[in-house]
């Protein structure tokens, strides 16, 4: 990291500020040619902004971070100038004449993780700080920014240091005075960790979901009024509606908020036999994406006097809306609403049309979504990535309480133990993770 980057920090298009960024070991000596003249440092100085020739881009607020205290670690610059497209692409035009580089995306948190101002789960944080668009996303990446895995993955090291103390000390001094149980007191701390990374696991699915957003599919058969249904609760027209069964080909999904969550709603293709190739791969779309989704809705039509049986894709805790109250029920009703109290669905009859009735489902909805993803403290783990890392450090911990009476075999699975969890906040983690990482940050940060 010996070269000098700059990026622009504000997203492109007209606005009142800009912010255009700096870092590397040439900061210092950059600003004093663009500025005129050095400027404090952490104190934000007006200046007038000059190209190599000397000719005045912009009056701009100059601040200068000395290394080791900027976002980077390195010593690094802000300029704060007009928001227009022409002054910001000169100001950036002027950086290139001098001979820095453009950043690549996520390089500046990138340095700040390999400069020690954050591990690698908190870089993870920032990016979705980033890209969060719900009160939840913003609580949860916060916590993950602060620290929050960090801390926990310290706690989990400080029990894999004692345990394996008293392992290595039962291998390396057998003859010596070191009492004969010594290999058992690891048990204790190996249990306790255990435990904790369970829990941790346990939390991961709804960390994820807060992330990526709790996904809600509407199943059932053609007309039954699935895509009346969204279109009122998304509260707009995303799906189209006709009397013709079948309109509804492909997975339609509509992102939603509630109680300050991401829903993710999704209408599918009426489940039937069809000899229409492209309407068989949309009940296919519609059965994966139901089975893959946190929760279903089985909407019925309760007018008809043939209703399809239950999608085998239902779940006890789904919803069946028997939908079409305001007209006369059909003779297969009673039998539906028997086959869902057998498959414990909760059961609700609506007219899809009528906006108190829209406004049962939405409340129904918001419970399930709060009850799933609400909880005292934010998740601690949020990522596959750590996942699969905990997963690998739960394992290897069994197996050591299981091969404890063989001191060495035990030792060993708690050093590979401590590998995965380090991994978690990149401490060891082999450079093609790094990069797959810091690849989905936007460039300037």
């Amino acid at each position: 990291m010996t070269d000098t980057i700059y990026a622009a920090a504000t997203a492109p298009g007209r606005a009142a500020v800009a912010v255009v960024r700096v870092s590397g070991p040439g900061t210092r000596g950059l600003v004093k040619a663009l500025a005129g003249r050095q400027v404090r440092a952490r104190t934000a100085t007006l200046r007038t902004v000059r190209n190599a020739d000397g000719a005045a881009l912009d009056q701009a607020l100059v601040l200068r971070f000395e290394a080791p205290a900027s976002y980077t670690g390195e010593d690094s610059a802000e300029f704060h100038v007009h928001g227009g497209p022409a002054v910001v692409a000169a100001l950036l035009e002027a950086l290139a004449t001098l001979g820095l580089r453009l950043a690549e995306p996520g390089e500046f948190t990138r340095r700040a993780f390999e400069n020690g101002k954050l591990d690698l789960a908190q870089a993870e944080g920032v990016a979705d700080l980033i890209e969060a668009e719900t009160e939840a996303q913003r609580r949860q990446a916060l916590d993950q920014v602060e620290g929050a895995l960090g801390r926990a993955h310290q706690r989990w090291r400080a029990d894999l240091i004692e345990a394996l103390a008293n392992f290595e000390a039962a291998v390396d001094f057998p003859d010596e005075e070191v009492p004969a149980e010594v290999a058992d007191r690891a048990r204790p701390y190996l249990e306790r960790l255990v435990s904790q990374l369970h829990a941790a696991l346990a939390d991961v699915d709804r960390g994820e979901r807060v992330r990526e957003g709790f996904r809600i599919a509407l199943v059932g058969s053609p007309n039954a009024g699935k895509s009346t249904l969204l279109n009122a609760l998304a509260g707009r027209e995303a799906a189209i509606v006709t009397a013709t069964p079948g309109t509804t080909r492909d997975v339609i999904e509509v992102p939603m908020r509630l109680a300050g969550y991401k829903v993710l709603l999704a209408d599918t293709a009426g489940l039937r036999e069809t000899a229409d190739e492209i309407e068989a791969e949309g009940v296919r779309r519609a059965r994966a994406w139901a089975d893959s989704a946190d929760l279903r809705i089985w909407v019925v039509d309760g007018a008809s006097s043939a209703i399809d049986p239950p999608p085998g894709e239902l779940r006890a805790g789904d919803l069946c809306v028997v939908n079409k109250a305001d007209l006369p029920p059909g003779d297969d009703t009673g039998r539906a609403l028997l086959e869902a109290r057998a498959l414990e669905l909760e059961m609700h009859r609506i007219s899809a049309r009528d906006a108190s009735h829209v406004g049962v489902i939405l409340a129904a909805l918001t419970d399930h979504v709060v009850g799933r993803l609400s909880g005292a403290e934010p998740p601690t783990a949020t990522r596959l990535r750590h996942k699969d890392l905990l997963s690998e450090a739960l394992a290897r911990l069994e197996h050591a309480l299981a091969v404890q009476g063989s001191p060495e075999l035990a030792a060993e699975d708690v050093r590979l133990a401590g590998r995965a969890l380090d991994r978690i906040t990149g401490r060891i983690d082999p450079e093609d993770v790094l990069d797959r990482v810091f690849a989905t940050f936007c460039i300037g940060k």
